[in-house]
This record gives C-alpha cells, structure tokens and sequence, in this order.
C-alpha cells in the first residue's frame, strides 16, 4: 500500500497515541466540568452559571474558566434580601437537587397557596 509493511510496532505506536489522545480528552473535560462541580459541592447559589461558564469558557481562551473557577469559590453567605433566609436556603437546596438530578422530596416541593373555588364560601 504505502511501499513498506507494517509490523507490531507500528501498531503498538497507533494504540499509544490513540490512548494518549483519548487521555487527553477525558483531562480536558474533566477540567471544564471542575468549576461547576465545585459550586455545587459548596452549595453556591449560582451553580448553574457557574457551570456554565465552566464549560464555556475553557475552549475559546482560558481567561473565562479561570473566573468561573474563582466564581465556585466565591463566599456564599450573601443573604437576598427578597427572601427570608431559610427560604432563600431551601431555594438553593431545591436548584441543587435539580442540577444534580435528583427528585424533590415530598417536604421539599414547593408549596402551593390553596384558594377556594368560586363558588366555595370560606
């Protein structure tokens, strides 16, 4: 085919680098995936986006996923004025359920207001 034969070496060489590219790859992913994954063990309130820019931001330039990587870091503390603070935390709870995957238990589910029909009388 190409002038010369191929012999087990040539083979072996092949398997290397095919096994060296795919170790590559799996080390590249794994490393966009990190600062997400860190936001969501610390519970981060913005694990989502951080993620996102995580996955984002490693291929154009590094300059994004180092952010996002600080970012997971971030101090979580802040309290949002709009809700109370344990509502605010059962909030975070239910998003990190929901990014990981996770079903929402029963005490979790959000509550629903209950009004009556129009026709019902209180």
């Amino acid at each position: 085919m190409l002038g010369f034969e191929l012999d087990f070496w040539d083979y072996v060489t092949f398997a290397t680098l095919a096994l060296a590219g795919a170790g590559f790859m799996v080390t590249l992913l794994w490393f966009a995936g990190l600062p997400g994954r860190i936001a969501l063990a610390r519970k981060h309130p913005e694990a989502e986006a951080v993620n996102l820019m995580g996955w984002a931001g490693l291929f154009p330039t590094v300059y994004p996923w180092v952010q996002a990587f600080m970012w997971a870091f971030k101090p979580t503390d802040i309290v949002d004025i709009r809700r109370m603070p344990r509502e605010e935390a059962r909030a975070i709870e239910e998003d990190i359920a929901r990014l990981r995957g996770e079903p929402m238990r029963g005490s979790e589910a959000p509550a629903t207001a209950k009004t009556p029909a129009s026709g019902d009388s209180a």
